[in-house]
């Protein structure tokens, strides 16, 4: 099962972490998905087996948590075995990219249960792309035999800031007519759920976390696309900062930027000289994105394997900076113009292992992503199971 993230309120952002008490404390231990026996419960919390007892029953009344037959006796009738439910309850994770979007409805386990994709253009505004993407969510309940009572939350991805205190988007670049928009009240005027929203970057951290490194909990998800940011998670949970830009990688300002125009405002940015349409730019004047330059590298063309490599370098100045500053265990490197292979991160590793601290690379991995563009839909998923799931969630369900 994916890994845990913060307990969310139902816009997406963080609510003060509190002891679980209650039939929470049973149901956290549970949540592994690992079956358990009452004494074993009593042992690893400490209550008595009738508390045990009682707050099983109640997370066995909401379903959340079901028997799985006996365990081994050591002497009269088998104790019995209980572990979480993941068919209790489903949840919808969406991705909203730029020009497409795709939307997953999953059980509490992560696990896919139906999927529908789009091509529909962020510009497009948020009444139409909201309003597909709650008409796509019906669909897929009913694809899967689902009513919309047994939705429990959604989460969603956005190319753009989000402020995670609201769950709306903040001066978005590329997503005209959608800043400040209220993203989780729309969505709730149509399915009266939790509605947890964040930037792509963010959720496709947690997506590859959870699909390939579920084990690590210091990871830098990055991202290379029109833009360039990273995804961070520190000691097991998202790292967003006080208003939600933490891991705007693109706009930390790179010496081999030189005075290069940033569509920020500034000069100099990271992504004027490394991102996908920086690069188009340079090698000619009739390309236009990171496409053209994936083309242009797996024909083999010398200025296209000169110039991604230098991205790699010029991103690696960053990475650097950050491998030093928060030490993560893994950096993976994802979004379009990681498609171009090794030479991106021949480029970045060449820069990292150089100028990072030896103890910070002693172990230092610097992977492609592996689960390439299902990682932000997935993490979309883990980000609304994670609420449902939270010690704050259930004890309001149990209505401790």
């Amino acid at each position: 099962m994916p890994q845990p993230v913060p307990a969310l309120t139902s816009h997406g952002g963080p609510r003060p972490r509190t002891p679980p008490s209650g039939a929470s404390e049973i149901f956290q231990v549970l949540r592994d998905g690992r079956p358990r026996t009452r004494a074993e419960l009593a042992q690893i919390t400490g209550l008595a087996r009738s508390t045990v007892a009682a707050r099983v029953d109640v997370l066995m009344g909401l379903g959340l948590v079901s028997p799985l037959g006996g365990a081994v006796s050591t002497g009269g009738r088998p104790p019995s075995l209980f572990a979480l439910n993941p068919s209790a309850r489903v949840v919808i994770g969406a991705d909203l990219g730029a020009t497409h979007a795709v939307v997953i409805l999953t059980d509490l386990a992560g696990v896919e249960l139906a999927r529908e994709r789009q091509e529909i253009s962020i510009a497009d505004g948020p009444d139409a792309v909201l309003g597909w993407l709650v008409a796509a969510a019906g669909r897929l309940l009913t694809a899967a035999d689902h009513a919309v009572g047994d939705l429990a939350a959604i989460g969603i991805g956005l190319p753009g800031p989000v402020e995670h205190d609201t769950g709306r988007p903040i001066n978005p670049p590329i997503m005209p007519g959608w800043d400040r928009f209220d993203v989780p009240g729309f969505v709730r005027a149509s399915l009266d759920v939790p509605v947890l929203v964040d930037n792509d970057v963010n959720i496709m951290a947690l997506g590859e976390q959870g699909s390939s490194w579920p084990e690590v909990g210091d990871l830098m998800f990055i991202k290379v696309a029109t833009g360039i940011g990273a995804g961070i998670i520190s000691g097991g949970v998202l790292q967003r900062g006080a208003q939600g830009t933490a891991g705007d990688l693109g706009h930390v300002r790179v010496a081999s930027a030189g005075e290069a125009l940033c569509r920020c405002g500034n000069t100099g940015c990271l992504e004027a000289v490394a991102s996908g349409p920086a690069l188009a730019a340079a090698l000619g004047p009739d390309l236009t994105g990171s496409q053209d330059v994936i083309d242009l590298v797996r024909s083999g063309d010398a200025a296209a394997l000169q110039a991604i490599r230098q991205a790699g370098r010029d991103i690696g100045d960053v990475v650097a900076m950050c491998v030093n500053l928060i030490n993560p265990s893994v950096v993976v490197i994802g979004g379009s113009l990681a498609q171009a292979g090794e030479h991106l991160l021949a480029g970045i590793r060449e820069v990292v292992y150089t100028r990072s601290l030896p103890l910070a690379t002693e172990h230092l991995r610097i992977a492609p992503s592996v689960s390439g563009q299902s990682a932000g839909v997935a993490g979309a998923a883990v980000l609304a199971i994670s609420h449902v799931l939270s010690p704050e969630a259930i004890e309001a369900a149990t209505g401790e």
